[in-house]
């Protein structure tokens, strides 16, 4: 698995999200519950050793306290995982994107970006200065910087009006983040239609991508994912995976292959 560019950072092709550590399944409570049951601290660093041992050099988490601690003692261990910092808000504080940001700079992480649920919120409530103050202080801090959103919408209007180091486009939109920027467990809905609009913006992007998502939040069949995957990577971009090894303790290999088959062979 070869290598991407993305700002300062080379990142691998193929690299690990956070969403499970934290319960999102996208799936059911149920599922919420198991996997946060499943992810101690200990495990967590069990699953960034093994996408480090199979080639994964980047992880996709987010910036909360728990993960915070999580990360920091895998590298006081010794782990050399690069991390993307995924810059949340707090309920009844949506200012706390700043400390949070500033939080990860100080923990040492390589690259950050806005939350997407976050940015559909900015973007369905216009605020644009919003976007310009994010990638001011993602680029005074050094970070590779970037954004990411489930809407169309809002990547073409950062595509067109900024300048950030990459883009990560969510294959799926699967709730309304007008009103609300925070994650919804209930009424998700995976539509063909809205992957088809947003592989059309991808295809606009004059920066790498980060393609997220891509396989529903584990509600649609891998393979076609991977071919679907394959038709739409460009030279730089990467794809973000989570994965539950509590399901199959081989998942992180068996996804590398099929990245390998259906995604790099094809762009060799």
């Amino acid at each position: 698995m070869r290598l991407r560019t993305i700002g300062s950072a080379q990142v691998s092709g193929l690299c690990i999200g956070g969403n499970p550590f934290s319960g999102f399944s996208h799936q059911s409570p149920e599922r919420n519950q198991e996997m946060l049951d499943y992810h101690t601290p200990e495990r967590i660093h069990e699953v960034l050793r093994s996408a480090e041992k199979h080639g994964i050099n980047t992880f996709f988490g987010r910036t909360d306290d728990h993960i915070f601690k999580v990360l920091g003692d895998y590298w006081q261990e010794g782990g050399q995982i690069q991390w993307f910092a995924q810059v949340c808000i707090e309920r009844g504080d949506p200012d706390a994107w700043r400390q949070w940001l500033a939080g990860a700079v100080e923990l040492g992480c390589t690259g950050a970006y806005i939350h997407g649920g976050v940015v559909d919120n900015w973007h369905a409530t216009e605020r644009w200065d919003l976007f310009v103050e994010a990638l001011e202080r993602m680029r005074d801090a050094g970070v590779v910087c970037g954004f990411a959103a489930h809407q169309p919408q809002a990547q073409t209007w950062i595509r067109d009006h900024l300048d950030p180091d990459f883009q990560m486009c969510s294959y799926y939109n699967p709730t309304d983040r007008s009103k609300s920027a925070h994650h919804q467990h209930a009424g998700e809905k995976w539509e063909d239609e809205d992957r088809r609009a947003m592989l059309d913006v991808i295809a606009t992007i004059p920066r790498p991508v980060v393609h997220y998502k891509i396989f529903a939040g584990g509600n649609k069949p891998i393979l076609p994912a991977f071919e679907t995957l394959g038709r739409a990577m460009r030279e730089d971009d990467v794809a973000l995976i989570g994965v539950f090894l509590k399901d199959d303790p081989d998942l992180i290999a068996v996804d590398i292959d099929l990245f390998d088959e259906h995604v790099d062979a094809v762009l060799a």
